[in-house]
């Protein structure tokens, strides 16, 4: 997701759930070819497996890209065909290339050609398309160019109309239709199932349904849910979160060192006590004295101390009733 995950976010989830498949931020092919490359493409090891998201519509760009992408070590290149922005639609790549399957293969097999495995991202249709046709001629055009995987936002783009934000809500789920692709194409790609899926009940159901679950905003504003789907639940849960936000002070500690701000990692760890007592001093220790410039990762350590002590007092309520 476009300014929400970066490395910072990366590795934050990676430690509350090893078993992940992390995408980054959507980066176009562009900004790989031209741009500054550790900002764009830098990651700490411990993010492994990792795939590089990329956006473009030029086959020669983004080959070019997937080279790039696999001498930083990566592990996997996906190509992004459901962004519906009006930035991403100006430059003819995200969701537009859902009108355009013939484009989308030649994209897919250049970007093979770096070595990568290569992934896509796409919707069922945009604006007035049947969602029968339009979403099998993108996925066979995938097949074609030897995708391994085809991630489906079950949702049609409108490209006009509506804003992103409503992009991702407005339009109505269809997962019967993603389920219809996965029973004719499972015997040559992995099918896998993205957009709703808000708690550990319907990201099973995708994981039955499909090949897979990609999540997104639900993981990011709710990051226990990373914890749950390890298998945590409780006061195991609990006790994980809090090690994984104290290691974070020394994850901030080592990005201050090299220049960096507290803000930069503290901002995706907002949620990670959502609906639990202390969980709102928690967000605004996190958004409000991070951002001073006097903030160290001691700050870290703090919050997480107030939250263990709100929750060492809902205990003792609990007891004595």
């Amino acid at each position: 997701m476009m300014d929400w995950t970066d490395r910072h976010c990366r590795v934050f989830h990676r430690r509350l759930n090893p078993n992940l498949r992390l995408f980054t931020e959507m980066v176009t092919a562009k900004a790989v070819l031209f741009g500054d490359q550790e900002r764009l493409l830098g990651y700490s090891a411990e993010e492994h497996p990792l795939v590089l998201q990329l956006g473009g519509s030029d086959p020669s760009e983004l080959a070019k890209a997937s080279k790039i992408a696999a001498e930083w070590g990566y592990d996997e290149v996906n190509l992004n065909c459901g962004c519906p922005s009006d930035r991403v639609q100006g430059g003819s790549f995200g969701a537009v290339l859902m009108r355009e399957p013939t484009l989308v293969g030649e994209c897919l097999a250049a970007m093979g050609e770096g070595g990568l495995p290569v992934t896509l991202k796409c919707r069922i249709g945009v604006d007035e398309q049947d969602p029968e046709p339009a979403l099998d001629a993108v996925a066979d055009a995938a097949v074609r160019a030897g995708v391994t995987f085809i991630w489906v936002h079950a949702r049609k783009a409108w490209l006009q109309g509506l804003s992103p934000a409503q992009n991702r809500t407005v339009p109505p789920l269809d997962y019967g239709r993603v389920e219809r692709l996965h029973e004719r194409l499972s015997s040559k790609v992995c099918i896998g199932l993205n957009g709703g899926l808000s708690d550990v009940n319907s990201i099973d159901y995708a994981c039955r349904a499909t090949d897979g679950a990609m999540i997104g905003r639900a993981a990011y504003q709710r990051p226990g849910v990373l914890v749950t789907l390890a298998g945590l639940q409780g006061a195991a849960s609990f006790a994980h979160r809090t090690a994984v936000a104290r290691s974070m002070a020394d994850y901030a500690d080592n990005w201050m060192g090299a220049g960096g701000r507290l803000a930069n990692v503290t901002r995706h760890m907002l949620g990670l006590f959502h609906g639990e007592p202390g969980a709102r001093d928690w967000r605004r220790t996190l958004t409000e004295e991070a951002r001073l410039p006097e903030a160290t990762p001691d700050l870290i350590v703090h919050a997480v101390d107030a939250v263990e002590a709100a929750a060492a007092r809902r205990a003792i309520v609990a007891t004595a009733a």
